[in-house]
């Protein structure tokens, strides 16, 4: 790993108090969704992030979302915590992503996507194992950000982004110019914040689930699969898209979950 990234880990401040409850409540089988709640109200850019969340298409949510109980009370656990960790660690990393060709605003979107189409396609198959993907496949991608500022620094973005623009397979762009993919850091960014192993393990096979050990397997290939259909840079493209349904077949996936929760994602976002 460059030196550069290595010094950008090792600096990286501590997750927020607030960030640190809401890991501990998460991971308490006695914590209620109130607990959730009352930890949450204490954070007003965690409010405002569930709230945009809440009343975005993606999640198709009935009627506005006034307040953190209800939007809390609506994700359930395991999303609310996805949502305002995602939100946490893009803070304090500093997001300038011009390398990949896109704004800090459209990672944050692109994130989102991912997200919601591993949960609208894992919980069709195994509801478990979806909201343990959910939280992994936001925070995926944040290497990319270190990433960035290395190529920043050592001033080859007009070179990298060349690259990335017509790449169907952002990992080996990455890896040959800095060794290391986004899933390498990633995975060493967790690690720095003491995630337990399987989270860790999970992002770290990402780009290259057929080395992944055991069940990690599993949660890599389809960190991988919905990584190839939303890219950073050309989400849902039709070349994306059918890159990871034959990568979701190779594996053994059936086909129709995906590309149900594909198109449902697609007519919801006006691309269908």
């Amino acid at each position: 790993m460059k030196s550069s990234i290595t010094d950008s880990i090792k600096s990286l401040p501590p997750l927020s108090k607030t960030i640190m409850d809401i890991n501990k409540i998460h991971a308490d089988p006695e914590a209620s969704i109130m607990d959730l709640a009352k930890v949450v109200e204490h954070d007003p850019m965690i409010i405002a992030n569930l709230l945009k969340a809440a009343n975005s298409p993606l999640y198709g949510f009935a009627k506005e979302i006034r307040n953190a109980s209800q939007a809390v009370s609506l994700f359930g656990m395991s999303m609310t915590r996805s949502i305002a960790l995602s939100n946490a660690v893009r803070k304090l990393l500093n997001v300038d992503m011009q390398p990949y060709g896109i704004t800090s605003e459209k990672f944050a979107e692109i994130s989102d996507l991912q997200a919601t189409l591993m949960m609208q396609w894992y919980k069709q198959i195994d509801k478990a194992k979806a909201d343990k993907l959910y939280l992994a496949t936001f925070l995926q991608e944040t290497g990319k950000i270190l990433i960035a500022n290395s190529i920043i620094q050592d001033d080859e973005g007009t070179s990298f982004y060349s690259e990335i623009e017509l790449s169907n397979n952002i990992a080996q762009v990455e890896k040959m110019y800095i060794q290391m993919t986004s899933s390498d850091i990633s995975s060493e960014i967790f690690k720095h914040w003491n995630f337990d192993e399987e989270f860790v393990a999970m992002i770290k096979y990402a780009d290259d689930p057929q080395s992944a050990p055991g069940e990690i397997k599993e949660f890599a290939t389809a960190l991988n699969i919905v990584k190839s259909i939303v890219p950073v840079n050309k989400p849902f493209s039709q070349t994306a898209v059918n890159i990871g349904l034959k990568k979701a077949s190779d594996a053994g996936y059936k086909q129709e979950p995906l590309e149900n929760a594909v198109n449902n994602i697609l007519k919801t976002i006006g691309k269908q």
